[in-house]
């Protein structure tokens, strides 16, 4: 037994996943970039493909930027077009794994004046939230060392605490300092912040507007991914997901591809938590690369990948789950969840789209809509946007 898809139609309206902008750049892995006609040139451009995947799903209000990578000389100007087109500014990700001077680490570096470089791009991070109104400061460290003896693990970890410490005193009442881990890559023999744990005891030495990001693609095989998200709940640490899939480390692919049962579980967990809605801090946002795809599709897919295993969460029926989980009935328990996870919700999620006003089926809607076409016999020249630009 289920809960009828009536019973939570409203809740499904309550649902917001930021899109990243460097997924409408170009992407790919450590040996080839590969570029592709059409692909965006400026922010300005990102802004105006993400605004596309809002106009079919409903579901992607807000754009999350990447700063160096999106950089512009007004950003009213930037939040404005962002207006113009439904969409807002959203997360403010910060890049210190790009510069030379970080190859040994930014935040935790053992050089000082590495470090002050590095917290002072944070500060500049800052000062773009304040300009584009963002909740969110999002952090992700590639620091970490390769080689055993290489550092001091411990001096590492106290330096990357004061550098934290320097940056969380600046941002604003309302704002929020959000720490994301991954436990490899591209440091090979520890990261220094390689799990929930470590970034858990990092942001609760910081204080209440310190909290966690969970990156689905982040954790080693194996790893019980819903089991961190209502640890992380229960605590009151999560802040965010990065949501994308992975076969074999950080894949960063379409939300549910690899592992749709997984993502099914890691939604309840956050829809049993407290995690989902309009009460709930948690950001849902996606960190995706489209190597071989195109990439405003690909944003639409992982969007309605997020929302129908979010549908399939809200079915299971609570009340029979807590009542054989009360009597002991280990199957029985199991088939309620097995029961919503089985149940296809394609057919009525058209059908509530379409009493949106919005389109039954988005993937057909964007390709009629001549978008693509457009943007790739308008898009002739100049420098497209990728890693690094």
């Amino acid at each position: 037994m289920t809960k009828a898809f009536a019973e939570i139609a409203d809740r499904l309206a309550e649902q917001a996943i930021e899109l990243p902008s460097w997924a409408f750049g170009n992407s790919g892995t450590r040996f080839k970039v590969f570029g592709s006609a059409g692909t965006p040139r400026d922010p300005f451009e990102k802004i105006s493909d993400a605004a596309q995947v809002q106009k079919v799903t409903g579901l992607s209000p807000s754009v999350a930027l990447h700063i160096p990578w999106d950089l512009v000389d007004s950003y009213s100007d930037l939040a404005k077009h962002a207006e113009d087109n439904g969409v807002a500014l959203g997360t403010i990700n910060s890049n210190t794994f790009q510069d030379d001077a970080y190859k040994l680490g930014s935040l935790a570096h053992s050089d000082a004046a590495v470090r002050q470089k590095a917290i002072d791009h944070h500060f500049r991070c800052i000062d773009v939230m304040n300009e584009t109104g963002s909740r969110d400061l999002k952090i992700w460290l590639a620091d970490g060392t390769n080689y055993p003896g290489q550092d001091d693990l411990r001096g590492r970890q106290d330096r990357l605490a004061e550098s934290l410490a320097a940056i969380y005193e600046r941002i604003g009442e309302n704002q929020r300092l959000v720490l994301e881990y991954k436990f490899f890559e591209p440091a090979f023999y520890h990261t220094d912040v390689p799990d929930w744990g470590t970034s858990y005891a990092q942001v609760s030495a910081l204080g209440e507007r310190a909290v966690v990001c969970l990156d689905t693609g982040h954790h080693a095989p194996g790893t019980n991914i819903e089991f961190i998200v209502m640890q992380l709940l229960r605590l009151g640490k999560l802040g965010s997901f990065d949501f994308n899939s992975r076969f074999y480390a950080d894949d960063d692919l379409i939300v549910g591809a690899a592992d749709p049962f997984q993502l099914f579980r890691i939604l309840f967990e956050v829809i049993r938590g407290g995690g989902y809605g309009a009460d709930s801090d948690v950001a849902f946002m996606l960190d995706q690369c489209h190597n071989i795809e195109k990439k405003i599709p690909g944003q639409i897919r992982s969007v309605l990948n997020v929302q129908e295993m979010t549908a399939r969460a809200l079915l299971v029926d609570t009340d029979a789950l807590s009542a054989a989980q009360r009597a002991g009935d280990v199957l029985g328990a199991n088939g309620v969840l097995m029961d919503a996870f089985y149940t296809d919700v394609r057919p009525a999620l058209a059908e509530w789209r379409e009493s949106r006003g919005l389109p039954g089926d988005p993937m057909v809607a964007y390709a009629a809509s001549g978008y693509q076409e457009k943007i790739e016999a308008e898009r002739v020249g100049g420098v497209q946007a990728g890693w690094g630009a």
